[in-house]
């Protein structure tokens, strides 16, 4: 084996060939092997989707469910209106909540190196339940872009207004993790103590709506909305794939990634302004669905490990995959009747979570 130095080529000693070699090979074998993950993530993410959208009240026979998927001027309208019209945004919008979900919670437990850091962290998904409650209690959006988009549109602008104060905040004071994490708390607390001023001064008819809300559900899924998800995650995640190099240095601590030559404070808002993004977006037009954001990212991690060139999209198909499949869950527990994907979420996070944390001989956030 030769090695260029100075324009000239040298032999490396015998005694470092093979050393580096069997390095050469294992490191390649190890990329193969990620590969061949996220290709068996990108499979499991798409059976689910096909299993959840065959689902559903009806009795449709496959070959109908086929007709209506491929070829919808062939069959009945009404197998069309059912698929197209219902099954499909809310398989569909699954998929996209649950990866945007997984993403800004891989990143914000990059950034903050946190293993227990998700989007709600921050407060997003309190202010988001916030603003739904304002715009259902009033009867009217609160915000211009509210009353173009309705309860989800109002959602969105307070979820970006406790992120813009996050970003005000961590400006002047500083982007550390510590400083984040207790005004996010701050956050929390602020908006879920108004949600429920909402909730004190609201008919029984808008306490139904807006604990309806709360309780994260897929069903109100439309195309526009979808089309709004699709961008904001076609748009975010191919960035944060970009900073894969500074993102991965995240997880040697600050000072080893401004060693590097790595933007701390600088990389860190940036990220931050995507995830709440993600986030709020998410939030806004499926509700507060929990454990998406912190248990998808432990399975890509526990899968791929800490290269964001792996764990980026092994999260985003780990959260796609877990929101398709408890909405699956949803609709098979109680025939007949779709319990808030919300529900499901937590119920099973919670024990899920606990296996990954008990089925592993080292800390989780080694």
């Amino acid at each position: 084996m030769t090695v260029s130095k100075s324009g000239t080529e040298q032999q490396l000693p015998d005694d470092l060939e093979e050393p580096a070699a069997l390095a050469a090979t294992a490191y390649h074998a190890l990329v193969r092997r990620k590969r061949i993950i996220v290709g068996l993530l990108l499979l499991l993410t798409v059976l689910v989707l096909i299993c959840d959208v065959g689902v559903g009240g009806g009795g449709m026979r496959l070959s109908e469910l086929l007709r209506a998927c491929f070829t919808p001027w062939s069959g009945p309208r009404i197998n069309e209106q059912i698929v197209w019209n219902i099954r499909m945004p809310s398989s569909i919008t699954g998929v996209l909540v649950g990866g945007a979900l997984a993403v800004a919670g891989a990143e914000m437990q990059t950034i903050l190196n946190n293993p227990l850091a998700e989007p709600y962290t921050l407060g997003i998904s309190a202010a988001a339940g916030f603003g739904a409650a304002l715009s259902v209690v009033l009867g009217l959006s609160a915000l211009p872009l509210g009353g173009l988009l309705g309860t989800a549109g109002s959602a969105w602008v307070f979820a970006m207004i406790a992120c813009g104060a996050i970003l005000s905040f961590s400006s002047i004071r500083g982007a550390t993790t510590e400083s984040m994490i207790l005004l996010g708390i701050a956050m929390v607390f602020l908006f879920t103590a108004l949600l429920s001023l909402m909730q004190y001064i609201g008919s029984e008819v808008q306490i139904q709506q807006i604990v309806f809300w709360t309780l994260g559900s897929l069903s109100r899924a439309t195309w526009p909305q979808i089309g709004t998800l699709a961008v904001a995650l076609g748009a975010i995640t191919p960035v944060f794939f970009r900073m894969s190099w500074r993102l991965t240095a995240f997880r040697l601590g600050d000072d080893r990634a401004r060693a590097l030559g790595v933007s701390v404070q600088r990389t860190r808002v940036f990220v931050l302004i995507g995830v709440s993004l993600l986030a709020a977006t998410a939030v806004a037009f499926a509700g507060t669905i929990g454990f998406i954001g912190l248990v998808g990212p432990h399975i890509a991690r526990m899968l791929v490990g800490e290269d964001q060139r792996y764990f980026l999209p092994s999260s985003l198909l780990c959260g796609s995959a877990l929101l398709c499949g408890a909405s699956l869950a949803s609709k098979l527990i109680v025939p007949g009747i779709i319990i808030p994907v919300g529900i499901i979420t937590s119920l099973v996070g919670v024990p899920v979570f606990l296996i990954l944390i008990l089925s592993r001989r080292r800390q989780i956030w080694s």
